[in-house]
């Protein structure tokens, strides 16, 4: 168990400066620099194979790094390897749990190998499996729980000891909506409790949904990092949705967008819908302006708008955007 405590951990969780793995020719983290700050969700969003679990193996002294350094509270991965596993515990893509046991057997065997007694074990084990909504399924076998519940009872099982930071890699993959949505709730309630949460994921939905600042990683290297709001204003002041009244006139509706707004139109799977970033130079007021004028252009053109919609970009676009500026410059 853990022997630190809120008061006395330093304000930064995480730093890495320059952090390096190689695995071959392949450079999988190739100088990464974090700061994670305490008692808060960070999110390391990236596509399949771009270093994030490499990453996090790092930093849970897993694997060794071939360069930069690393901190954990303090703690070099290194060389102070024991402490800092002391306090963490990481959850990684798939149910680490031993699927022959019940969900009670699991965690009170999970328990005592972590020096529970055997009253205290069965006590822990009753408490996160009512917090976790298995108390139902806690006598079943846990080959026999839905995706959903296998990612529970392993990040249950992850916290058995309520660690100072707790890695979650890809913690929602292949879950259904609902299921995402029980796991979210249960990472905002363990860092309510005032664990460190580091979030890798490829889901940018829940990146927006969970994290306070944001690491982009491609190919290894951090291309972006900030607040979600940061992250969005760094592509553009805003996008405007608009749906047209004919389909056949999107191709001219797309033209105009772009004329008058020098702006990037994506096409949206539904034929009469169109997607524009809007940079508006850096301010809300520039992006109205801007969507006003090219309201007015498709009007002079007689093309129809039967909605028109101006926020802030979604994740998805600002991955997009990030990763299509990092290719222009390779």
């Amino acid at each position: 168990m853990s022997t630190s405590s809120p008061t006395t951990r330093p304000d930064i969780a995480i730093e890495t400066t320059g952090l390096v793995k190689v695995f071959g020719a392949n450079r999988a983290v190739d100088g990464i620099d974090l700061r994670v700050p305490t008692g808060t969700v960070y999110g390391v969003l990236g596509p399949n194979g771009a270093g994030k679990t490499t990453a996090v193996k790092m930093l849970a002294t897993l694997l060794r790094p071939d360069g930069g350094s690393a901190r954990v509270f303090g703690k070099d991965v290194v060389k102070d390897a024991d402490a800092v596993r002391s306090l963490v515990s990481l959850t990684g893509q798939y149910a680490s749990v031993d699927e022959d046991l019940t969900g009670t057997e699991n965690l009170i065997l999970l328990a005592r190998l972590l020096g529970h007694s055997k009253a205290g074990s069965r006590s822990r084990a009753a408490q996160l499996l009512e917090a976790f909504g298995l108390t139902e399924a806690a006598g079943k076998q846990v080959k026999n729980y839905s995706g959903g519940m296998r990612r529970r009872i392993d990040i249950a099982a992850s916290i058995l000891n309520t660690p100072d930071l707790l890695f979650l890699d890809e913690p929602t993959t292949g879950l259904d909506p609902r299921s995402r949505n029980q796991v979210w709730d249960i990472v905002r309630a363990v860092v309510a409790q005032g664990t460190t949460v580091l979030l890798t994921t490829q889901y940018l939905d829940e990146a927006d949904q969970l994290a306070s600042r944001i690491a982009v990683i491609d190919h290894g290297k951090v291309i972006a990092e900030g607040t979600k709001g940061e992250l969005k204003a760094s592509v553009g002041s805003g996008s405007v949705h608009l749906r047209l009244r004919e389909a056949e006139q999107r191709a001219e509706a797309e033209r105009i967008l772009t004329d008058a707004m020098n702006a990037v139109v994506q096409l949206d799977a539904d034929p009469v819908a169109l997607t524009a970033t809007v940079d508006g130079q850096g301010t809300d007021r520039g992006a109205a302006e801007q969507a006003a004028r090219a309201l007015a252009a498709l009007a002079r053109a007689d093309i129809t708008v039967d909605s028109f919609a101006l926020g802030q970009p979604s994740l998805d676009e600002v991955f997009l955007a990030l990763t299509d500026k990092k290719g222009a410059t390779a």
